[in-house]
């Protein structure tokens, strides 16, 4: 692969953002004659942009030492006589393997976890899932345009209308209402208006196209079920009569 230096050198110092930064150790490996080696360890200031990972000799340095491009690698822990080291190791057999040493365990983890996501292979991956989440999401909002609404204004999707007895459903208790992955529905409204933009805490939704993140997804699914259960709780146990508690 041919890159541009100048370029490369200008937009490893340049404005745009940086993924991560700190300060690494560096394997170097010398090989002197009749094949004996020796290795040290060079402290480098790393600089990660994309895919592009850059080393410099220290933090002030305006000129890159060297450059890592992260596609067709694997991040791992590796055995080594200094603590906390990791390695970056490609593909290709003949490609060099980068050992890595930071200075505590909760860095060594920070750097294997943002190197691992920042190769175009990673970020693919996440563009097919969010595609399914936002089709699962898609499916769920017309299947819910199609459905029938219920004429009893008292009755929400998946409750139970006071003065009805567990009996009457199911020989028991209610279930808890399934939970698939779609937005609440508005204070009110019926299955064809469904509340957009707005998560139950406030929060932007996070499936839309801009969304990269799937903690943020986990936790916004994950708020909106816990709220479900708990208005299910609430109302269930004051429409139960006492012997299905």
């Amino acid at each position: 692969m041919k890159l541009n230096e100048r370029s490369v050198a200008h937009y490893a110092t340049c404005d745009s953002p940086t993924d991560h930064a700190g300060f690494l150790h560096k394997r170097v490996e010398r090989h002197h004659h009749h094949h004996h080696h020796t290795t040290s360890y060079h402290r480098r200031w790393f600089i990660l942009k994309g895919n592009l990972l850059f080393y410099f000799e220290d933090r002030e340095s305006r000129d890159p030492l060297g450059l890592v491009v992260l596609e067709g690698c694997t991040v791992e822990l590796c055995e080594a006589a200094e603590e906390f080291a990791f390695a970056i190791r490609f593909d290709d057999a003949g490609a060099k393997a980068y050992v890595l040493v930071a200075d505590c365990q909760a860095t060594m983890e920070g750097w294997v976890k943002v190197l691992s996501r920042a190769s175009f292979d990673y970020m693919r991956l996440v563009v097919r899932e969010l595609e399914k989440q936002l089709e699962d999401a898609r499916k769920s909002l017309a299947a819910c345009h199609k459905s029938p609404r219920k004429s009893s204004s008292g009755r929400k999707s998946g409750y139970i209308p006071a003065g009805t007895s567990c009996s009457d459903h199911d020989g028991g208790c209610p279930k808890p209402p399934p939970l698939p992955p779609r937005r609440r529905l508005a204070a009110g409204s019926g299955c064809g208006a469904l509340a957009t933009g707005l998560s139950l805490t406030g929060q932007e939704s996070p499936v839309s196209p801009e969304t990269a993140c799937f903690s943020k997804l986990h936790n916004w699914y994950g708020q909106e079920i816990a709220e479900i259960r708990r208005e299910w709780v609430q109302g269930s146990v004051g429409q139960c009569p006492s012997h299905c508690i």
